[in-house]
């Protein structure tokens, strides 16, 4: 559980701000998502294969 402490005469808004601010930095919405649908091992494992290959991609167009 997130406990935001709020200090006297603080904003609500800027308190709701920290919460999600802080709520996104935990992953727990990311998690929850990737939790509902199940994905097979080699299915990920080839996400990650083609990401690498798009950042590697990025690099080596940076380096020309």
């Amino acid at each position: 559980m997130l406990i935001i402490p709020i200090k006297d005469g603080e904003n609500i808004d800027r308190a709701l701000k920290r919460y999600k601010r802080k709520f996104d930095k935990t992953g727990t919405l990311r998690q929850l998502r990737s939790r509902k649908n199940f994905t097979k091992p080699s299915i990920t494992k080839r996400a990650q294969l083609q990401k690498a290959q798009y950042v590697q991609s990025l690099r080596d167009a940076v380096e020309i």
